[in-house]
């Protein structure tokens, strides 16, 4: 029993860092009905922008750990406006097709850009946070995985706040449910899409110093699977909706983790496509997703 609580804890650490990342993907799905699978490789520029700003922050201490957290996610909002307004902003109106061409080309670009900046040898990152690991009863708990699950539940409770506290937010759920009447009511639907993508790149920022903690090896194609896994995840839930991603990121982190803890852990990648296939066969929108009849 305690083991399958520790690998709990584990799934949920894994897991909340899976929900940053998905909730990026679902995001922009919701307002501009496109999959940005650049977003993967945004969390990896977080990482290593974490990497380089933990030079110039005092290691190992909390105020330390925030401010490379906050350096990683501003970087990463300010990466996402400029791939909203360069890259996909031009082929708003082109075929769904010549988007999803773009956003592969652009997930390549940023990936070998940053190879040859830095090179593709992995990297060591830095312990931000202070270290300990705390013990209750049989359980073990690192500093780590329980700053992952703070700043990631602070994280949420913000997004949650902006979307449906603040005027921004509205005007996301606005765009979110018909873009043309909401630019017919006064929304800027240019300065919504470009706060959509700062919001998104922001939080895969975040992920990728917090995975970098518990996961210490960077490098340019770190993105790849856990960008996977986090669309997966978004998928799972069901994609557009922000408690959806949330909840199968968790799902998905703690079955990925209860199936490393096994006899089977050569097969823990799987799960997160085993999952996938068993959810579309059986509720094709998604554990809380809707589904919608569109116009072709």
């Amino acid at each position: 029993m305690s083991e399958f609580l520790q690998q709990l804890i584990n799934g949920l650490s894994l897991g909340a860092i899976y929900a940053l990342l998905a909730l990026g993907y679902t995001m922009v799905y919701g307002v501009l009905r496109f999959i940005n699978f650049a977003h993967a490789d945004v969390f990896m520029v977080g990482s290593f922008a974490g990497y380089y700003a933990a030079r110039h922050a005092p290691a190992g201490t909390l105020w330390g750990g925030l401010a490379v957290l906050a350096a990683a996610m501003a970087a990463c909002a300010v990466l996402g406006v400029l791939i909203e307004r360069f890259a996909y902003r031009p082929l708003r109106h082109a075929p769904k097709l010549n988007v999803l061409i773009a956003a592969i080309g652009l997930s390549l670009l940023l990936e070998y850009g940053v190879q040859l900046l830095f090179g593709a040898t992995p990297r060591n990152f830095p312990q931000v946070f202070p270290s300990a690991r705390l013990q209750f009863g049989p359980l073990t708990v690192s500093s780590n995985q329980l700053v992952v699950i703070v700043v990631s539940l602070g994280l949420l409770g913000g997004l949650q706040w902006i979307v449906f506290r603040t005027r921004l937010g509205a005007a996301m759920r606005a765009v979110s449910l018909n873009p043309r009447a909401a630019q017919l009511v006064g929304i800027n639907l240019n300065t919504v899409v470009a706060f959509t993508f700062a919001l998104g790149s922001a939080l895969a920022g975040a992920g990728g110093v917090l995975y970098a903690m518990n996961y210490p090896s960077i490098d340019p194609f770190m993105g790849v699977m856990p960008g996977l896994k986090a669309f997966v995840a978004a998928i799972l839930g069901g994609i557009g909706s922000l408690p959806g991603a949330a909840l199968g990121a968790l799902i998905l982190g703690g079955a990925e983790t209860l199936v490393g803890g096994s006899a089977y852990s050569t097969y823990k990648d799987a799960i997160a496509f085993g999952l996938l296939i068993v959810i579309m066969l059986l509720r094709p929108a998604g554990l809380l997703g809707r589904l919608t009849v569109e116009k072709v």
